[in-house]
């Protein structure tokens, strides 16, 4: 009767590798310059998390419910490029234009910034803390008053709490936490963070913003050609860690853009390169553009080639003046009297790596369903959108007009 070692696949021989799920020896077999980079590495860059779906290195917009979205990836997958339609005379797309560039200054990543001006920096929302926590400087004193009666009344109840002699102290056993100015590696990183559009962000440098200007020239030449060799110079220069941020508002816009600059000519070429360059550097950049919808309607032939030249593409479609003053109408049939309305709708026609493993957590992120967003102090929130109650129906009107509250007494 012979032996076999334990844990040794019956085909396997000794000296060759072990190729099981959970070994440490299994080779990697994704070729070179794939998107993909080691967990290892991913957690050591600030604001950039592997993909839950495929380790993907993935960074926030700024917008946690915008990350939500984005095919179950838990955030924007670097390599991508994000394009953002706008109908209307609003700008809430240039809102999460200046979310993701502020989400870019506090993290550390280089913000680049094509066709405005520096003006366009010092709007940028403050920062107020970790996403999630929105309210954390209302109920702050309140907190701590707690806080305080806690500690104050922590001993009664207790055997000898009283006036006699205190117990002796239980020893704490469990693990010390590290300061906030301990140098521990192993302390969570903060992936998004929340802003207040009220205030202003303090920019750590005066060279944490770079804008790329426009080259005039003849019409012959494409207005474009010195923003790709700009960024194609940062790129070759940079440290591989280094994380990207493109932002290009308002493209093809005549207050920014020569007219000759919609040729198809130009802005398709622009739009190839921009894509070779996500692709060439998959780990370390990552473009979000809005195009006005008003000017050029998804009907034309470019609009189209353009969305076709874009990982993802989003809509925001605004709600009209008119309708905005009737508070029935925009109110969500899911909203509370507390909650704020909807400034308008959101349309997703693309998603970036929605293909391969992307797109796991489509159902819960509520693609499919009608989204709407709401901008107010402090969040752009988009969340599923629902019609009121029909004007025939009374008691759906009466419980909406409550705040959604359900009656006590139920009859059966």
């Amino acid at each position: 009767m012979s032996f076999r070692k334990r844990n040794l696949g019956l085909g396997q021989q000794r000296g060759q590798p072990d190729l099981r799920p959970g070994s440490s020896e299994r080779t990697s077999d994704r070729p070179p310059g794939d998107a993909t980079v080691s967990q290892k590495t991913t957690a050591q860059i600030p604001g950039v998390r592997p993909s839950p779906l495929d380790g993907r290195p993935t960074t926030s917009t700024g917008t946690p419910s915008l990350d939500g979205l984005l095919a179950g990836h838990a955030g924007f997958a670097l390599g991508n490029s994000l394009l953002i339609e706008e109908s209307g005379t609003t700008d809430y797309a240039g809102t999460l234009l200046r979310y993701f560039a502020a989400e870019g200054v506090v993290q550390g990543h280089e913000v680049l910034v094509v066709g405005v001006g520096e003006q366009w920096a010092r709007e940028l929302p403050g920062l107020v803390g970790p996403a999630g926590n929105e309210k954390g400087g209302e109920d702050t004193a309140e907190r701590k008053e707690k806080m305080k009666i806690a500690w104050r009344y922590e001993r009664f109840g207790e055997f000898g709490g009283g006036n006699g002699p205190r117990a002796p102290p239980v020893p704490n056993r469990s693990p010390s936490r590290p300061t906030a100015g301990s140098n521990d590696q192993s302390s969570p990183k903060t992936f998004c963070h929340s802003f207040d559009l009220t205030k202003r962000l303090t920019l750590p440098s005066p060279n944490a913003v770079n804008f790329v200007h426009l080259r005039p020239g003849s019409s012959q030449v494409s207005p474009f050609v010195s923003i790709i060799q700009y960024l194609a110079q940062r790129l070759s220069s940079s440290n591989a860690n280094n994380i990207h941020r493109v932002i290009i508002p308002a493209l093809l816009s005549p207050a920014i853009y020569p007219p000759h600059a919609s040729t198809p000519t130009h802005v398709l070429q622009f739009l190839h390169s921009i894509r070779a360059l996500l692709r060439q550097y998959p780990a370390q950049l990552s473009i979000m553009l809005t195009l006005p919808s008003t000017l050029y309607p998804r009907s034309t032939g470019l609009v189209r080639w353009i969305e076709l030249l874009s990982d993802g593409v989003l809509e925001l479609v605004p709600f009209p003046h008119s309708i905005d003053t009737g508070p029935s109408l925009t109110t969500s049939g899911a909203a509370t009297a507390q909650e704020e309305k909807p400034q308008g709708l959101v349309k997703i026609h693309r998603l970036p790596v929605f293909h391969e493993r992307g797109g796991g957590g489509a159902g819960g992120a509520g693609i499919g369903d009608d989204l709407a967003f709401t901008v107010s102090r402090r969040t752009f929130m988009i969340k599923p959108f629902s019609l009121p109650p029909v004007e025939g129906d009374t008691e759906a009107q009466s419980d909406e007009a409550e705040g959604g509250k359900l009656k006590v007494d139920i009859e059966f």
